[in-house]
């Protein structure tokens, strides 16, 4: 089936929720077939529903094994699965970083190797990793997430460069907070972790470093990744796309 069909297809993972359900709503409502990747799928989620681990090998590679058995081609991957572990440094569990490091680093590197030569035949192949600020700057008590995501930034630059000859373009999204399950569920830890009330986190840890003192929405992360993926993101490849309400600007 490889090269039938007309309407671009795109990977996304992590689009259960959030910001990856967002993002695969968006492709979808752009007219990309989208392969919907998560541990979990929902039934009423966007997209082509596809169950993986991706934690493992295997679970990457089904993933695009999917996608081309379904659609027949392949333009743009967009790996954002992830997940928040917050602890300090002497308390971190040694599981938690493997498990961060395989989701949020290894797992875009697989994707990528694995959907390259389909990226290629597309000649107009795409990869936007929602990355972080977090690839950016540090913040206390993320050892495995902030670690990961400046990983990751190194990635997609090396990702630019091998692919600038064959019609790939890399880039690595860097919001800020989102409001997001992901951010939620990390309030609890986070008071733990600053000795605060939990009705502190939100202005005093989370919003703290923006300079606009919101949460970005999931649909505004979508808004920029369609942006990416389109006619006028060609240009943009090798770098970090940043939307932080500021917070590197200082």
């Amino acid at each position: 089936m490889e090269g039938a069909g007309h309407r671009r297809a795109a990977v996304v993972t992590g689009a259960a929720s959030g910001i990856g359900r967002a993002i695969a709503e968006r492709l979808a409502d752009d007219g990309l077939d989208v392969l919907a990747v998560d541990l979990d799928p929902v039934p009423d989620g966007p997209g082509v529903r596809y169950a993986a681990d991706l934690t493992t090998r295997e679970g990457n590679r089904g993933a695009v094994d999917a996608a081309l058995e379904r659609f027949g081609r392949l333009d743009a991957i967009v790996p954002n699965a992830g997940f928040q572990h917050v602890a300090p440094v002497p308390e971190f569990p040694e599981d938690r970083w493997d498990a961060l490091l395989a989701i949020l680093l290894t797992s875009p590197f697989l994707l990528a190797k694995y959907a390259w030569s389909a990226l290629e035949r597309s000649g107009n192949g795409r990869i936007v990793v929602v990355a972080s600020v977090h690839g950016l700057v540090a913040s206390p008590f993320k050892a495995g997430y902030v670690s990961a995501k400046h990983g990751v930034i190194g990635l997609v630059k090396t990702l630019a460069l091998e692919g600038a000859d064959k019609g790939i373009t890399a880039t690595a999204l860097c919001p800020g907070f989102v409001r997001t399950p992901l951010v939620e569920k990390q309030i609890g830890d986070q008071a733990r972790a600053h000795g605060l009330p939990e009705e502190r986190v939100l202005e005093d840890v989370i919003l703290q470093p923006h300079a606009v003192k919101r949460l970005i929405e999931p649909a505004e992360v979508a808004g920029v990744v369609s942006f990416l993926l389109g006619p006028d993101g060609r240009a943009f490849t090798g770098a970090p796309v940043t939307m932080d309400l500021g917070w590197t600007a200082r």
